[in-house]
């Protein structure tokens, strides 16, 4: 029996509509909550650098760059949030096809709550939408520093 995506979308509530269309792939583009709760759960303690890779949608750089803009320096050190690394992608030299990314940042966060804590804030999710309508596909990895590099 065939599913619409439609369909899947409401018994699992895991879509969103863009343009009144159930798009699944939103689910692969923001943060659900069960997913915060993990990532809280597993809290070993200290700083975390979010590893983004972006890739845009036709347009999306402009929707992204409204993201970034709109949270302003307010959220930005309400919450501690540090822009480690901005960079666009390159062709990669070792990767599955379909790796290539757009944008690659690492964001580095006083610690997993203040990640969590901003992503919940209302005056974030007032703004996230330019990230979410920016995007056609991304990973969003917690990372944890490390005090020396071991070579």
């Amino acid at each position: 029996m065939a599913v619409s995506l439609q369909h899947t979308c409401q018994l699992t509530n895991k879509c969103a509509t863009v343009g009144g269309i159930p798009n699944r792939r939103l689910s692969m583009i923001e943060v659900e909550e069960h997913a915060l709760d993990t990532l809280l759960a597993e809290d070993p303690g200290g700083p975390v650098v979010m590893l983004n890779l972006l890739r845009f949608r036709p347009g999306g750089r402009e929707s992204y760059r409204r993201y970034a803009e709109s949270l302003g320096p307010e959220i930005n050190a309400r919450y501690g949030v540090e822009v480690a690394y901005l960079g666009d992608g390159g062709r990669p030299l070792v990767a599955e096809d379909g790796q290539a990314w757009d944008m690659v940042l690492l964001v580095r966060y006083p610690s997993r709550q203040a990640f969590a804590a901003m992503l919940r804030d209302p005056e974030y999710q007032a703004v996230a939408h330019f990230r979410s309508e920016a995007l056609a596909e991304s990973v969003l990895q917690p990372t944890v520093p490390r005090g020396e590099v071991v070579v």
